[in-house]
Parts: structure tokens; sequence; C-alpha cells
């Protein structure tokens, strides 16, 4: 069996298409309102949304990992480090009364310690599969 020599996920594009498609929707429904409190809460809901589509544009790919370590994008920065400087923990959580799997990043030996949190719609996959691929990659 070969082992990748490096992975990225990203949030779904689909899910980012249809930001926009609403963020759309929600400018076009404020523009031809004739309420103004509905007005602004229309246009509060489309720059919302519109920020949520930018986000799953530029951040891809939100995770990416190789043999040296990984990488992680933000809106305004982009992380890396290696393997040693990172620990990598699959985290159940019950929310509203579901479980919860997301991944956690756990820079604390980083020259500028860092803890980030990632789920579903940031990995576009499960997070089990994307920690069992980290590990696999760590080794």
């Amino acid at each position: 069996m070969t082992v990748p020599t490096a992975r990225s996920w990203a949030p779904r594009a689909e899910l980012a298409a249809l930001a926009w498609v609403l963020a759309a929707a929600a400018a076009a429904w404020a523009w031809f309102s004739d309420d103004p409190p509905g007005r602004l809460l229309l246009g509060t809901v489309a720059l919302v949304l519109a920020v949520a589509g930018l986000f799953g544009v530029l951040v891809r790919p939100r995770l990416a990992a190789d043999s040296t370590g990984v990488t992680v994008r933000g809106l305004t920065s982009t992380r890396r480090w290696s393997w040693a400087e990172v620990n990598v923990r699959l985290v159940r959580t019950r929310r509203l009364g579901r479980d919860v799997a997301t991944v956690e990043l756990d820079a604390e030996r980083a020259e500028v310690p860092a803890l980030v949190v990632l789920g579903r719609l940031d990995l576009g996959a499960d997070p089990r599969d994307v920690v069992d691929a980290l590990l696999e990659l760590r080794t």
C-alpha cells in the first residue's frame, strides 16, 4: 500500500455557490422591499451570506498536509506547522442532541502557539476520515 505524499481539504464548492446565490436573492429582495426594517434585516443577511461565500472561495484549501507538516488557510493569513509543532486530535462533543466530531490542531509547541478547530463545513469531509489521513501522513 502506498502512502499519499500530500492531501488537502476545503469547503464544498456547492455550499460556497449556494451562499452567493442566496446573498444575491436577499439583496434583490431587500432592494425591492418597501419595509425599512425588513430592508435592513435583508441587507444584513445578504452581507453575511456574501462573507460566507467569499470565505468558501478564498480559503481553498482550508487544510493541507504533507509529510513535513500541515497548513491552515484563513481569510487573512496562512499558518504552517511542522509535525513536531502540532498535535492532531479528533474531538467529539454533543450539541443540540447530536454527536459532532471536529478536528483539533493544537500547535502548542510552535513559536506562536495556536489552536485551530475545523468541522465538517470547513473540511468538506468527515472529520474522522481527515484525522485518519493526517495521522497516516504524520508517520
